[in-house]
């Protein structure tokens, strides 16, 4: 019994010799891992990459693409504002060389109950010019601020407030003095410097002239008419310079100026502290009683 199993033992036996010697199974590749990897830990399986980024080695980190990126907006440096061209205003009022009056070119198309607002003497104070500017824009008004060389040396800053508001720079020569007591050549160069001062500090070089006191000559006349000029005075006097008690109360100038009202009238004032209480009064006024206020632009200029 023994001897026929023993064919069947030695088999036995060296299936069980192979089995022991047999190498061990080898661990999953890593194409095998799950994706979804325990926290903390990252998965070696990579979104698929377009353009340069599918060249990436694998197991690299793949760079997000620029258009991937949150834009950032552009801000561009702060940029001066351009100054405001100004508009060609119609040419609708001439100036009567007699009276100094204002009155229409064409009477059948243009209001003749208007009348022109004048300053003279600036600029002194930022306060009154600030005052009288504010008024002016309350009542929709433009004016001719007759201004003196010597002040504007001074003040150049108010010569380019109130230039910025839309008024006229008007030129009242240098000093303030009679110029028809001065030689041609004084003439000229009390003329001549504030013309160029206003053209440096605005742009514009004025086109009204009025003289101090009122007080001109054939050689006043003929440098203003050179420089391209209207020349006038007036032709109703506020009496606001009258250094007077009666004279330096806002309801006086208001007064003076409404007994000598006219369609037309050429109005003189001064930027002084009662002439600037007086103004909104003075234009509610002449509103109520049917009168604009002529733009200094619409005005012909025929030196």
């Amino acid at each position: 019994m023994l001897l026929n199993r023993q064919p069947w033992i030695l088999f036995a036996a060296a299936v069980l010799l192979a089995s022991c010697s047999a190498k061990p199974a080898s661990p999953p590749s890593s194409a095998q891992v799950p994706s979804s990897a325990p926290s903390g830990t990252s998965s070696k399986t990579q979104p698929a990459a377009s353009g340069a980024d599918a060249t990436l080695p694998a197991g690299a980190a793949v760079k997000p693409s620029d258009s991937a990126q949150p834009e950032t907006p552009k801000t561009n440096p702060p940029q001066a504002a351009e100054a405001e061209t100004p508009k060609e205003v119609r040419k609708l009022y001439a100036m009567n060389p007699k009276t100094y009056d204002i009155l229409p070119i064409d009477p059948a198309e243009t209001d003749k109950k208007a009348v022109l607002l004048t300053f003279d003497d600036g600029p002194k104070d930022l306060e009154m010019n600030q005052g009288l500017l504010d008024t002016l824009n309350k009542h929709k008004a433009k004016a001719i601020f007759f201004m003196n060389g010597y002040r504007i040396k001074q003040k150049p800053e108010l010569v380019k407030l109130v230039a910025s508001r839309g008024m006229a720079i008007g030129n009242h020569s240098w000093d303030h003095d009679d110029l028809s007591k001065m030689s041609k050549d004084k003439i000229d160069k009390q003329i001549g410097d504030v013309q160029a001062i206003v053209k440096e500090l605005t742009g514009k070089a004025p086109e009204f002239f009025r003289p101090p006191f009122g007080s001109g000559n054939a050689d006043v006349r003929s440098k203003v008419k050179e420089e391209n000029m209207l020349y006038m005075t007036w032709s109703n006097g506020s009496k606001d310079w009258e250094m007077t008690v009666k004279n330096n109360h806002p309801e006086q100038v208001v007064s003076n100026v409404l007994e000598q009202l006219r369609p037309g009238s050429n109005i003189l004032m001064h930027e002084l502290p009662w002439t600037v209480q007086a103004l909104d009064e003075l234009l509610t006024k002449l509103e109520e009683k049917g009168y604009r206020f002529i733009d200094p632009a619409s005005i012909e200029i025929k030196p």
